[in-house]
């Protein structure tokens, strides 16, 4: 008998923009770079352009995650000792849900050595002090539904629809108007019931397949 695969994750973290945030830890200076990463490719070019920026610097570790289920994820210690910085980073990116998110933590030497666990210490809390400081969003996992109504409705639905909190993707007018908008899973059948209502049984819905977004 087969199997049902698992659905995968309802919902991911991710950065809203590029941003940098500074901490200092025995002056040493570490400066995380965070950026959204929709492919590895991106992840990649933008790990260089940091490391183009900051050419004097001791070391420019990196780590990102890119898929939903977390598919895709590598790290780089970048002359750290084995172990003490791409990867402290990337757990922390684990740890806070972090998806489709690249972190390059730039370090200039300070002078003090701190030992394995002071560098683990470091590189994680340099990444997770910079999502705080710069903030991420939540993706979560909706179905893509196709709304078909009738020019004499459709101002009125689409005004319902905005002022219920669902979100409205895209309107399109031909013969007759299309309203594209993005729903969780769980909501389907009470929203067929709800248009039904609002529209006298005269809306068609078509369901289609899934993404991420801010629903």
């Amino acid at each position: 008998m087969q199997q049902e695969q698992p659905a995968g994750p309802e919902s991911y973290a991710t950065v809203a923009a590029e941003g940098v945030h500074e901490t200092e830890v025995n002056r040493s200076r570490f400066l995380c770079a965070l950026a959204p990463a929709a492919t590895e490719s991106e992840a990649q070019e933008f790990i260089a352009r940091v490391r183009k920026k900051h050419p004097g610097a001791n070391h420019n570790c990196s780590a990102y995650v890119i898929g939903p289920g977390a598919d895709i994820q590598k790290a780089n210690d970048d002359g750290e000792p084995g172990g003490t910085a791409g990867v402290p980073m990337l757990q922390m990116l684990l740890r806070r849900e972090v998806r489709y998110t690249v972190a390059v933590v730039t370090r200039y030497f300070g002078g003090v050595k701190l030992g394995a666990g002071g560098l683990i210490r470091a590189y994680g809390g340099a990444v997770g002090a910079a999502l705080d400081a710069l903030g991420t969003v939540t993706r979560r996992r909706f179905r893509l539904v196709t709304v078909t109504v009738g020019h004499e409705r459709a101002g009125r639905l689409e005004n319902d629809l905005r002022a219920t909190g669902r979100e409205v993707r895209d309107v399109r007018y031909g013969t007759e108007v299309t309203i594209e908008l993005g729903l969780p899973e769980r909501e389907l059948e009470a929203f067929r019931g709800w248009l039904a209502d609002a529209t006298a049984g005269s809306a068609g819905i078509q369901v289609g397949g899934e993404a991420f977004g801010t629903v």
